[in-house]
C-alpha cells in the first residue's frame, strides 16, 4: 500500500504556511493559493509528487474540514434563528436547487444526453462548493451581508438535498444495472438518527463537558472537542446520510452552551489546517490531460454552469429583495460546482447512470468553476472600486467645517441649522439620485462615499471641526467610525444609530456622542398619546421621563454584555418588571396628589 511520508506531510504543511499567504498577499484570496499548491504537486502537475491514490486518500480525509466548517457555523447559529431562517433556507434553496438543475438539464438535451442522464448532471452542478463559498465570504467579511445570509441559507438547503440526491442516484440509470433507490425502511431510519443526534445534543453533550471541564485538563477538552464533531459525523455517516449535516447539528445544538467559545477556539485550528488540506488535495485531482485534450469544450463547460447558475442565482437575490449589487455578489459567489458533485459523480458511475470518461470531464468543470469564483469576486471589486474612484463630486476646500456623511433625512435637518447659523459643512451621500434631489431644492451636498477614507480626505478631515455620521448604512457608519477614530482621535465623532446594537457597536469604537434615531420621536408620540387618552399632565410628563431616563441607564448599563444574546433577553425581562414596578409606585403619590 501506498504511504506517505515525511516529505510529503512538510509539503502539505508548506502549502498552508507559504502558498495561502503568498496568494492573500496577491489579493487572490487563499482558496486560489492552495489549488495553485495542489495543482503543482499533483498527479498531474509539474511536480507529480503525489500519487492518484494518494491524491484520493488526502481529499477523503480533508472533507473533515468542511465538517469541522459545518460545526463551527451551528455553533453561530442559534436554534431560535435557525427555524427563524426556515422559509429562506427552504424557500430560497429549494428554488434554487430545482430552477438550476432545469435549466442546466436543457442544456444537456440540447447537447444530446439522453433524459435522465441530463437531470442527473443537472443536479450534481447545481449544488455549490460550501467549503469554497463560505471560506471565501468570510475573508471579504461578507458572510453576515444580506447576501451572504442569503448564500448560507442555500448552501445549507444543498447539503440537506444532497443526502436524498445521492440515495435515489441509481434511479437515472437508464442501463437496467442499477440497484433499488432509497425505501422507506431507510428513510425512516435516517430521520430516527437525526432525531438521536438531537436527543443525545440536548440531554448528554452538555453534561459531559461539564465534568471534563471540571477536570481543569484542557487536552480534554479539546480531544473531547473533536470527539464531539467526528462522532456526530461518523454517526450520520453510517446512517447513509452527510457527515457534515451531523457536525452541523451537533454545533446548533451546542449553540446555546456555555462552553460554546471554548469549542471554537478548540476546533478552529484544525478547521483551517483541514479546510487548507482539502482546497489542496482539489488541487491536486484536476487532471491537467484531460484541459490539455479538449482546453476549448472545457472552458467553455466552466463559462456556461457560471453563467447559468450566477443567472438563477442573481434573479432570485432580486425576488428576495437584494438590490443590484447584493444580487451580483450573490451570484459570483456561489455559482461555481461542489464537492458533492464528485460524491454524485462517483456514486453515477457505479451505479450506470454516467460513463467514466464524462464523469472526469464534469469533475475538471466543477473544479476549473470553483477556482474561478475569488477570481470573479475579485474582478467585481476591482471594477466597483474603478467606478467608484472614476464617480465622485470635486470636494471644496474648506477649513473649521463639519463633515456629514450622510445627507438623507436627518442629516438635511443638521445641515438646514448649520447653514442657517453661518457654520460651514461639506456634506456627503453615495446616492446620486438624493444628492441631485437636495441640490434642486437649494441644498448643496456631493457625490462620494463617506466610508472610504479617500474620500474623507478629500473632504478635508484633517481640517474639520467634527463629522457627524447619520447614513443609513449601518457597516458603513462603523466603518467611518473606525477609520475617524483611527487617523483622528482628536476629532470629534457624533453619530445617529439606527438601533440599540448599533449604539453599542459605536460605543466599542469610542463614540459616545450617539442619538438613536426614531426614540425621541417616538417618547414624542407616546406623550401625545397618553394626552389623548385622558391621562393627567403630571402622570404623562412622569411616564416620558421615567421611561427616558431609565432606557438611557439601561442603554448604558447593557455595554457590557450586548453581545451576550441569553444574558440581554433575561436583563430585558427583568427591566420591564423594574418599569413597571416604577411606574406603579408612582400611582398613590399622583392620587395623593390630585386629592390636595
Amino acid at each position: 500500500m501506498e504511504h506517505t511520508t515525511l516529505l510529503h506531510i512538510a509539503l502539505l504543511l508548506a502549502a498552508a504556511a507559504i502558498a495561502a499567504p503568498f496568494a492573500r498577499w496577491l489579493r487572490i484570496g487563499t482558496v486560489l493559493g492552495y489549488l495553485a499548491a495542489g495543482i503543482a504537486l499533483g498527479p498531474y502537475g509539474a511536480g507529480q509528487v503525489f500519487t492518484v491514490y494518494q491524491a484520493k486518500e488526502i481529499l477523503h480525509f480533508a472533507e473533515y474540514g468542511v465538517v469541522m466548517l459545518l460545526f463551527l457555523i451551528g455553533l453561530e447559529l442559534r436554534p431560535g434563528r435557525l427555524w427563524s431562517m426556515r422559509a429562506s433556507i427552504l424557500g430560497l434553496g429549494g428554488a434554487q436547487v430545482l430552477a438550476t438543475a432545469l435549466a442546466l438539464a436543457g442544456l444537456g438535451l440540447a447537447a444530446g444526453l439522453a433524459p435522465p442522464l441530463a437531470l442527473f448532471l443537472g443536479f450534481a452542478l447545481s449544488l455549490s462548493s460550501t467549503a469554497f463559498a463560505l471560506q471565501v465570504l468570510e475573508e471579504k467579511g461578507e458572510l453576515r451581508a444580506r447576501h451572504g445570509r442569503a448564500a448560507f441559507s442555500i448552501l445549507l438547503f444543498q447539503d440537506l438535498a444532497a443526502i436524498p440526491l445521492i440515495a435515489i442516484v441509481p434511479l437515472f440509470a437508464v442501463t437496467g444495472a442499477a440497484g433499488d433507490g432509497m425505501d422507506v425502511t431507510a428513510a425512516l431510519k435516517a430521520l430516527g438518527v437525526i432525531a438521536a443526534v438531537v436527543v443525545v445534543g440536548y440531554s448528554l453533550i452538555e453534561h459531559g463537558f461539564r465534568l471534563i471541564a471540571r477536570t481543569g485538563v484542557k487536552e480534554a477538552m479539546t480531544a473531547a472537542a473533536l470527539l464531539t464533531v467526528v462522532g456526530a459525523a461518523w454517526v450520520m455517516q453510517e446512517a447513509g446520510l452527510s457527515p457534515s449535516l451531523g457536525a452541523f447539528l451537533a454545533g446548533a445544538l451546542l449553540a446555546e452552551s456555555a462552553y460554546r467559545h471554548q469549542l471554537h477556539a478548540d476546533i478552529q485550528p484544525f478547521e483551517g489546517l483541514l479546510l487548507g488540506l482539502f482546497f489542496t488535495a482539489i488541487g491536486m485531482s484536476l487532471q491537467l490531460d484531460l484541459l490539455a485534450s479538449s482546453p476549448l469544450l472545457i472552458l467553455g463547460l466552466v463559462l456556461a454552469l457560471t453563467l447559468v447558475k450566477g443567472a438563477v442565482l442573481y434573479v432570485l437575490g432580486r425576488w428576495q429583495g437584494l438590490d443590484h449589487a447584493s444580487s451580483r455578489r450573490l451570484a459570483l459567489a456561489i455559482s461555481q460546482g461542489g464537492e458533492f458533485a464528485f460524491v454524485l459523480l462517483t456514486q453515477g458511475v457505479a451505479a450506470y447512470v454516467i460513463d467514466q470518461r464524462l464523469a472526469d470531464l464534469a469533475a475538471v468543470v466543477v473544479t476549473l468553476s470553483m477556482a474561478l469564483t475569488p477570481l470573479l469576486l475579485l474582478a467585481d471589486e476591482m471594477l466597483l472600486r474603478r467606478r467608484k474612484s472614476e464617480a465622485f463630486d470635486a470636494l471644496p476646500e474648506m477649513e473649521s467645517h463639519i463633515i456629514i456623511a450622510g445627507f438623507g433625512r436627518v442629516g438635511q435637518i443638521v445641515g438646514r441649522i448649520l447653514r442657517a447659523k453661518g457654520i460651514p459643512f461639506t456634506a456627503l451621500d453615495f446616492d446620486a439620485e438624493q444628492v441631485a434631489m437636495v441640490k434642486r431644492f437649494g441644498a448643496e451636498a456631493f457625490f462620494g462615499d463617506p466610508s472610504r477614507p479617500d474620500i474623507l480626505e478629500a473632504a478635508g478631515i484633517d481640517k474639520a471641526r467634527a463629522i457627524l455620521l447619520t447614513m443609513n448604512d449601518v457597516e458603513a457608519s462603523l466603518r467611518t467610525a473606525g477609520f475617524v477614530r483611527r487617523h483622528y482621535p482628536d476629532l470629534k465623532i457624533y453619530a445617529r444609530a439606527r438601533n440599540r446594537d448599533h449604539v453599542h457597536r459605536l460605543m466599542d469604537l469610542g463614540v459616545h456622542v450617539i442619538r438613536r434615531e426614531t426614540f425621541l420621536s417616538a417618547l414624542d408620540l407616546t406623550q401625545e398619546l397618553l394626552r389623548g387618552i385622558g391621562l393627567p399632565e403630571r402622570e404623562v410628563k412622569f411616564a416620558i421621563e421615567t421611561f427616558r431616563t431609565h432606557d438611557e441607564r439601561r442603554l448604558a448599563d447593557d455595554f457590557r454584555h450586548y453581545a451576550d444574546e441569553k444574558r440581554m433577553q433575561a436583563k430585558a425581562r427583568s427591566d420591564a418588571e423594574t418599569l413597571a414596578s416604577l411606574f406603579k409606585a408612582d400611582k398613590p403619590d399622583a392620587e395623593e396628589a390630585d386629592k390636595k
